[in-house]
């Protein structure tokens, strides 16, 4: 039964996918609505997409290129975040202390958002990896903490009791109750951070970058190319999509395993 309504979702979501191209393709290529400088038709993006495979016309590089730049450095800050995210939530959820030393500084940086970083990180840091990778960190490390811990202050207060009954100290009721019922909240973090980073990427490319998706998007523009606009929006598209399975792959696999 499970696996019939999966069936059924992909199907549905195939056929939307379908309905949407082909409306796409009458407005544009049949009844001609939009000019083909501001939208143009599916197939000429197909092609924009397939050429831009090999070609470096207008803005230096193949879209191979430009992807791996990208990964590079949404995955460097989206680690770092995560990694630093994790146990500052984890912390600030469980030890009393920790929150109130830490939350007020939290709560005045969250509110501010990423890209009103590039500015300093730029003249911090200049324009390579480490003022990208930088942007991308406070995006992911704000929604990483923001989850954890709500899923730790969401752990199941019988639980506690009874893991305290049996003489389990603070950090083991951590380690045996309160993290593994506050995964389906980490991983949720993971997956808006996961977001962010790909957000906190694209601006900071538009703004200040030699190669990646978000520079290949502004020089199409620069040019009037938004047949490589679009086709830079639908690889970041296909990007996010890719990492999100696989990062819900991961889940199953350790939810499953716990």
């Amino acid at each position: 039964m499970k696996r019939l309504k999966i069936n059924k979702f992909r199907v549905i979501s195939a056929v939307t996918l379908c309905v949407f191209v082909l409306v796409w393709y009458l407005v544009t290529a049949v009844f001609g609505l939009f000019p083909k400088t501001m939208l143009p038709s599916p197939d000429s993006v197909f092609f924009s997409f397939i050429k831009k495979l090999t070609s470096t016309v207008p803005d230096g590089g193949t879209l191979f290129e430009h992807i791996f730049a990208s990964l590079v450095v949404a995955l460097t800050g989206y680690v770092i975040g995560v990694g630093v995210g994790l146990p500052v939530g984890i912390s600030m959820a469980w030890f009393r202390p920790v929150d109130h030393f830490v939350r007020p500084v939290f709560d005045f940086l969250r509110t501010i958002p990423g890209i009103a970083w590039i500015p300093i990180f730029t003249v911090w840091l200049g324009i390579g990896l480490s003022a990208k990778a930088a942007i991308i960190f406070v995006g992911v490390f704000v929604g990483t903490v923001v989850n954890v811990y709500s899923g730790i202050k969401q752990t199941n207060e019988v639980h506690i009791w009874v893991a305290q009954i049996f003489g389990a100290s603070k950090i083991e009721i951590l380690k045996r109750v309160a993290i593994p019922s506050a995964l389906p909240y980490i991983f949720t973090g993971l997956r808006v951070s996961l977001g962010m980073a790909w957000l906190g990427l694209i601006a900071a490319e538009l703004l200040a970058a030699q190669k990646g998706l978000g520079y290949m998007i502004q020089v199409a523009r620069n040019f009037g190319r938004s047949d490589l606009v679009i086709v830079g929006m639908i690889t970041i598209g296909i990007m996010g999509a890719l990492l999100t399975l696989a990062l819900e792959f991961v889940e199953r696999r350790v939810v499953k395993g716990i």
